[in-house]
């Protein structure tokens, strides 16, 4: 098996327990760009959530973001993709959140945005280590269309929020739960899957020599539309379902193990 292509999903999948990247992933990663293949994130996380990870990585392609919504050059020169949600609805899903009594973020030019802070603020705030910054009502706030909007919840009531949401909303956004207590709303032509084929297309490289590895509902049409599609052993069983390869998890360095099988197999290691 070879790939030209490999777009790497963040949390759950690259990044370990404790929101890191192994040595044995980032070993493997430098020696794959090395050996030729371009490397991306594909994360639901904000541009500058991600670039950290882009940089420890020593990647310079450009960087999928907020699930498809934003792609944008690792060095944040250009943006060459944002879709954001149409405001009308956005407004419409803030005042849905706020009536459930439900946590919202909201993402405007790669700043983040609450109702108040909370624990729900504070608890994202340690995940993806960015400012937030207060507003009051968001349904009042919103003026210029989000890149997307979480809903974080702990109860147990996502599912059947997404449902309902699903069901107003399926023909314009994206609907899908990726960490277990958050719900991302995006426009429907933002999805990593979508994304993927952007950046595959740009650099003339075919489906077939594409490679992506996820762990959670918002990687499964990335793993669709890739050549292979990988997931770790932790991925949600519709993930498994999906996946051409199903690799060790991401606290037993997932990405490593999937590189050196399938990429470096013929040389029994990493090649320099």
């Amino acid at each position: 098996m070879s790939f030209k292509l490999l777009a790497l999903d963040l949390d759950d999948t690259l990044l370990n327990e404790d929101f890191r990247i192994s040595e044995e992933n980032r070993y493997a990663l430098r020696r794959t760009a090395k050996n030729g293949v371009l490397v991306t994130l594909a994360t639901g996380r904000m541009f500058r959530s991600a670039v950290p990870f882009a940089r420890e990585l020593e990647i310079d392609l450009p960087l999928i973001t907020y699930h498809g919504a934003l792609i944008r050059t690792a060095g944040g020169e250009k943006t060459l993709y944002h879709q954001p949600v149409p405001l009308d609805l956005a407004k419409e899903v803030a005042a849905i959140g706020r009536d459930g009594g439900y946590h919202v973020n909201a993402y405007i030019n790669d700043e983040l945005f609450v109702e108040e802070e909370n624990e729900f603020s504070e608890y994202y705030q340690r995940i993806a280590k960015v400012k937030v910054t207060a507003v009051g009502s968001l349904a009042s706030f919103l003026e210029t269309p989000p890149t997307k909007l979480t809903i974080i919840n702990r109860d147990g009531k996502l599912d059947a929020l997404k449902n309902d949401l699903i069901m107003r909303f399926s023909r314009e956004l994206s609907i899908n739960i990726s960490r277990p207590h958050f719900l991302e709303i995006t426009d429907k032509l933002a999805t990593k899957g979508q994304a993927l084929k952007f950046l595959a297309d740009m650099h003339n490289i075919p489906r077939e020599q594409v490679a992506a590895v996820g762990d959670s509902y918002n990687d499964i049409d990335m793993l669709i539309y890739a050549g292979t599609g990988v997931a770790v052993a932790n991925a949600r069983d519709e993930v498994k379902a999906v996946a051409d390869v199903i690799t060790s998890s991401n606290v037993d360095h997932g990405v490593a193990a999937f590189i050196k099988q399938y990429l470096f197999e013929d040389e029994g290691e990493y090649c320099d």
